[in-house]
């Protein structure tokens, strides 16, 4: 924890309030009649502040809560009557609490949230039926009463319902607020945030997200038992009434009510639970009814909290004061004498770090990794190569320990020392680091938490170690923003720094390069040459082979689980297995139609689209011709999807307009597939011709010619699950279903996303024959060379705009076609072939 001037400034904030309205009480300026509601606020305000902050960065919603607070309540009756100190009545319901949190959360970090909720409403009725029979002790039904508590420290005696006892929960709630403001600030905070934002790619940091569950539990479960002493003290009378399931959903929503998560929303519940029996009364409403009033009327209108909906034009204020210009990503820091591009050759004389030996993963009787061995020398960069579903991330993840359910056997060594039983979180403290194909960051933790959260305890120095990784890969800038405010690009570098921070030994790095752009690709090629001149192994999978190949010293390729092929990044390719395996061997492609019609259906006249201020498309002019396979042809972040949504109608255009001439029916087959995986093939086809309003006799006449466009494969596995399919079956399903509609415009998306060079074939040969039947086709992607080889027409998509627009077969346009794809090259826009 680094405490700064900032930081001590809103931590002081809560004893100050604290010791004003303490002094406000002593002067006589609260009625003594209202002093009580003060200090039955102050406790509701650590009960709400202990459940809003379990729910806020934990996720954890508790309505176990009560029972807590009864049991705090009954320690205080209980040793009053017994002769029990003060600090032993403390001490006791807090250790309690601890322990049966700790189990409750840890308990709970297993199952859903659903299971989670029914696991501490169980909780709190078993507790209650307890209080309820123990009457020897809990006096039962009828309560009892609180007496006395002395102090063994000397500071005096506490009479339950006194006035002593109502400053004592005022100053003990600020102390309690003060103490959230570092809390907020720390490693603690940021680690619970990861584990529930993605616990597998928090696992892969260290972090175990049943070990955090349990930790937030038993915090929040210690300070609602504190509130439960000083309820008993301001009472000085318990009785089971206050604690009942009522209450646990009066908690909750005072926590919706404030602001979940927040510190002063919690000072904003603490007083609505106080004085909603008064409100109820001068409504002239039952208490239930306005709890539920209140709840609803928030969620509806103010999702976020009544305080971060009071704060927000605040914030707004004070961003417009002090204005800066908005941060924009640098360029990683270039690094001295920085390895050349070519991969060097590795000398054989580092010692092998990695060694995998006759390693195998099953899942039931689907063997994912069959007998896999593979070494990786401390200098090796070791590129895997494969066709999908050939084992290669199984293969990283039997490296990384996220082998789930599977069964693994063989021998897996890292550093000298066995691996294979180790956990996931224990390999990132023996140093093997991990990056996830989609950037897998944490959406609630900003750039700099993302990579902070790695630590434990946070000091001033791991603040600036991760100012200075950011820094060397191009996110100082953007630091203090989230990661759903950044372009994939740059939450891929986010990754990266995540999985490079405390300089792991191996670094297991799965398909860096997709999705991005040529520029980027460069940028994350010099990040690893960067990290092999450190000393870090690389062991990285991908389907971009170029740049794969660039970095690599070695390949190793794989097929159906096992290794077909090894050698150099020049060599490899040369053997005939592993051209047939992840090249594929397709026959003679189906050739385009000739153009059959120029009757414009689509058109697309000034379109321009954002998202938060973000440009998305800027200006775009278009036409769709029919019986024509249009191609739009863009690097990742170009607006291609955006224009997908805007041509197929579902999408509403922020600027300009969308014409078709006469009625058209398009059909949208999107970037990744949206397919209902627990449904089967035929319910997925079956569902989107319902949604167009085809159904008896037209519906089985559809079904039919549109099973019949399936490869035999398919046609044969009607009834099985679409998430039994690989990626490559996966896309023709989409295909598939948005054919069944009968489109006269086709949109597919990105059809050749993640799969291997021989599916993309297969997807695109059936493409062309849809042309053939005449089906006006408008394919979006990302690769410029797929597009030229198989449209009548291409348009380059650049930053938003149609950098140029042309015909294949014009010689002059392909090389315009790759300025513009690369560079934009407007000025040349002008003197695009024209169709």
């Amino acid at each position: 924890m680094v405490f700064n001037r900032s930081l001590l400034a809103k931590a002081a904030l809560g004893p100050a309030a604290g010791a004003v309205l303490m002094a406000f009480m002593a002067s006589g300026a609260i009625p003594a009649y209202q002093m009580y509601s003060v200090a039955l606020a102050a406790v509701y305000t650590i009960v709400v502040l202990s459940v809003g902050l379990l729910a806020g960065w934990s996720g954890i919603w508790s309505v176990g809560h009560p029972a807590f607070f009864a049991i705090g309540a009954y320690f205080a009756a209980y040793g009053s009557g017994h002769g029990w100190s003060l600090e032993t009545v403390v001490l006791g319901a807090v250790v309690t609490g601890t322990v049966l949190g700790a189990f409750l959360g840890y308990a709970g970090a297993r199952f859903s949230m659903l299971y989670i909720a029914l696991l501490t409403l169980a909780f709190t009725m078993v507790t209650l039926e307890l209080v309820n029979r123990w009457g020897s002790v809990t006096g039962g039904d009828q309560g009892v009463a609180v007496l006395q508590l002395r102090s063994s420290l000397g500071l005096g005696t506490l009479a339950g319902g006194s006035t002593e006892s109502q400053y004592l929960a005022v100053g003990a709630a600020a102390v309690v607020l003060a103490l959230a403001v570092p809390a907020a600030a720390s490693g603690l905070r940021m680690r619970l945030v990861a584990a529930k934002s993605h616990p597998l790619a928090a696992r892969t940091i260290g972090i175990a997200p049943e070990a955090q569950s349990a930790l937030a539990f038993a915090v929040s479960a210690a300070f609602t038992t504190f509130a439960g002493v000083l309820l008993g003290l301001i009472t000085g009378f318990v009785s089971p009434d206050p604690f009942s399931l009522n209450l646990g959903i009066a908690l909750i929503a005072a926590c919706v009510l404030g602001g979940v998560g927040t510190i002063v929303g919690a000072v904003a519940g603490g007083a609505y639970l106080t004085w909603n029996p008064s409100l109820s009364s001068a409504v002239g409403l039952p208490q239930p009814v306005v709890q539920g009033l209140v709840l609803v009327g928030v969620l509806l209108f103010l999702p976020g909290g009544v305080v971060p909906f009071l704060s927000a034009p605040l914030r707004s204020v004070l961003r417009r004061v002090w204005r800066r210009p908005a941060p924009t990503p640098s360029k990683p820091t270039p690094s001295v004498g920085l390895a050349p591009r070519q991969p060097a050759t590795a000398t054989g004389e580092a010692a092998v770090v990695l060694r995998l030996e006759h390693v195998s993963v099953a899942y039931g009787g689907l063997k994912a990794l069959e007998d896999a061995s593979v070494s990786l020398r401390q200098d090796e960069v070791l590129a895997v190569i494969g066709p999908n579903g050939a084992g290669k991330t199984t293969l990283l993840n039997a490296v990384s320990g996220l082998t789930g359910n599977g069964r693994v056997s063989g021998t897996v060594d890292f550093a000298g020392g066995s691996l294979l039983k180790a956990r996931a979180t224990a390999r990132r403290r023996l140093g093997i680091g991990r990056t996830f194909q989609h950037a897998e960051v944490f959406s609630e933790l900003t750039v700099a938490e993302n990579v902070l959260c790695t630590r434990r305890w946070i000091t001033a120095r791991d603040r600036a170690d991760v100012a200075r990784l950011l820094d060397s890969v191009g996110l100082a800038d953007v630091a203090d923003r989230r990661p759903g405010e950044l372009p994939f690009g740059l939450q891929k570098r986010l990754d990266l720094a995540r999985a490079m921070a405390e300089e792991p030994k191996l670094l297991v790095l799965d398909e860096p390069f997709g999705g991005l752009d040529a520029g980027e690709r460069a940028l994350l090629a010099q990040q690893i040459r960067r990290l092999h001149a450190q000393g870090t192994a690389v062991l990285v999978i991908d389907h971009v082979l170029d740049d794969l190949f660039s970095v690599a010293h070695r390949v190793l390729a794989f097929d159906f689980g096992r290794t077909v092929g090894e050698g150099t990044p020049d060599t490899v390719l040369d053997n005939p297995e592993v051209r047939s395996s992840y090249l594929g061997t397709v026959g003679g492609r189906a050739e385009l139609p000739e153009r059959v019609g120029e009757r414009s259906v689509l058109r697309l006249s000034g379109v321009g689209h954002t998202y938060g201020g973000v440009v998305a498309l800027r200006n775009v002019d278009l036409d769709v011709r029919e019986g024509v396979v249009l191609g739009i042809a863009g690097a990742n972040g170009a607006g291609k999807s955006t224009l997908a949504g805007i041509l197929h109608g579902s999408l509403k255009p922020a600027r300009g307009s969308r014409e078709t001439g006469g009625t058209v029916r398009t059909s949208l087959a999107p970037e990744g597939r949206a397919l209902f995986k627990t449904l089967s093939l035929r319910e997925n086809l079956e569902v989107a011709a319902y949604a167009a309003g085809i159904t008896g006799a037209p519906l089985r006449e559809r079904l039919a010619e549109t099973t019949e466009w399936l490869p035999p494969r398919l046609r044969d596995r009607m009834s099985v699950p679409a998430a039994g399919l690989s990626g490559g079956e996966q896309q023709m399903l989409a295909i598939a279903r948005a054919l069944i509609v009968e489109p006269d415009v086709l949109i597919v998306d990105e059809p050749a996303l993640g799969l291997a060079p021989a599916l993309v074939d297969e997807v695109y040969d059936r493409l062309v024959r849809l042309a053939h039947d005449g089906l006006t086709v408008v394919l979006l992607e990302q690769l410029l060379s797929r597009a030229m080889s198989v449209c009548h027409e291409v348009a380059v998509l650049h930053e938003g705009s149609v950098a140029a627009q042309g015909r294949p077969g014009d010689p002059s346009f392909a090389a315009l076609a790759e300025a513009a794809y690369f560079s934009g090259a407007r000025e040349t826009a002008a003197t695009t072939a024209r169709l």
